[in-house]
């Protein structure tokens, strides 16, 4: 009875995460189908409506406003154009140079977001990161001599709520573990076509990687090719040992998911559990099964737009122990046992 419940429960389970893109290329956008309204003169305004009138916001420093009721006067490629979303600008005058990270997660609606220097160049811009379209640019250079404009805007005709933080961006740097297993794939470049352990979204014959040493070291990350955006998305075949579980940790330099996948079927195949892992901030995750069986099992980043093309994450692997929960450890405390 306790093994059919349990079966039911993970059926449940995957059932309803079918509707988690798996996919490596970035979707289609979703036409908006709200108009936004028209400006409200009596609106408060939480931040300026344009350049000429923008609040300056502290950096490092949050906020939170709406963008409804403000006018349309920015649009960037980023890369989707023809945005005639009503715009909210922040001015920003860092006292040092600092590299900063410009977080909209929490946000009710499908962000844009552009930063300028005060001449009005393009520094960086983003429209999806999170899987809810919500925005994040990471490790943007602002310097103490320049003044720059942050544009809240939004794709298509999108506008609400939003959530603004401003933080020092604190880079992560991982070493791989002597004697690690490497996960081997080319360089993640643009015009890349992804045909090493891409699972369902490889159209090459190493659609599944295997991991077989305590340690793996991976690389993941984002490119662009023929127009579109792309995640590179590694998928792994585990075969359960006779302790009949996995327990996995891992780490990454940006933030990635690590996830159990299920039924083993391109056409229906979901999410059973996902946790996020990195930047250097690591998390555990066991999947049990029957000894010999075989489960999906996948890391990518969570968004199909991201600072760099590629970047390292790594996997601590316990496969051999009895089937007992082992108690967590730091990252570098594991590694410290193999030195």
């Amino acid at each position: 009875m306790k093994t059919a419940l349990i079966a039911l429960l993970i059926l449940i389970i995957a059932t309803a995460s079918l509707g988690y893109d798996l996919g490596s290329r970035a979707p289609a956008k979703p036409v908006p189908s709200l108009q936004a309204p028209p400006p409200d003169p009596d609106v408060v305004r939480q931040g300026g409506d344009a350049m000429a009138d923008a609040i300056l916001l502290a950096v490092p420093g949050s906020a939170t406003g709406t963008t409804v009721g403000y006018n349309d006067d920015y649009d960037e490629a980023c890369p989707y154009t023809d945005s005639t979303a009503p715009d909210v600008v922040y001015k920003l005058a860092p006292v040092r140079d600092m590299l900063v990270d410009i977080d909209m997660l929490g946000s009710v609606y499908d962000t844009k977001i552009y930063v300028y220097r005060e001449d009005f160049t393009l520094v960086a811009c983003n429209d999806d990161f999170y899987p809810d379209y919500v925005s994040k640019l990471e490790n943007v250079l602002l310097e103490s001599d320049v003044k720059y404009f942050l544009v809240i805007d939004g794709y298509g005709e999108a506008a609400g709520d939003y959530v603004l933080h401003i933080v020092e961006y604190a880079p992560c740097v991982l070493d791989c573990p002597p004697g690690a297993q490497l996960e081997g794939e080319p360089p993640l470049v643009d015009g890349y076509s992804d045909e090493f352990n891409g699972g369902c979204n490889s159209p090459g014959p190493d659609m599944f990687g295997e991991i077989h040493n305590y340690f793996f070291c991976g690389v993941s990350g984002w490119y662009s090719s023929g127009g579109s955006n792309f995640r590179d998305t590694d998928w792994f075949e585990l075969t359960f040992p006779p302790s009949g579980f996995f327990e996995i940790q891992g780490d990454a330099e940006y933030a990635t998911n690590m996830m159990e996948l299920g039924p083993m079927d391109c056409a229906s195949v979901g999410v059973i559990q996902s946790v996020v892992i990195g930047p250097c901030s690591e998390d555990v995750m066991t999947i049990y099964g029957q000894p010999g069986d075989v489960v999906w099992f996948c890391v990518a980043p969570p968004g199909f737009d991201g600072p760099v093309n590629e970047y390292d994450y790594v996997i601590s692997m316990n496969m051999w122990e009895p089937a007992v929960r082992s108690e967590t450890q730091s990252w570098s405390a594991v590694k410290e046992l193999f030195r």
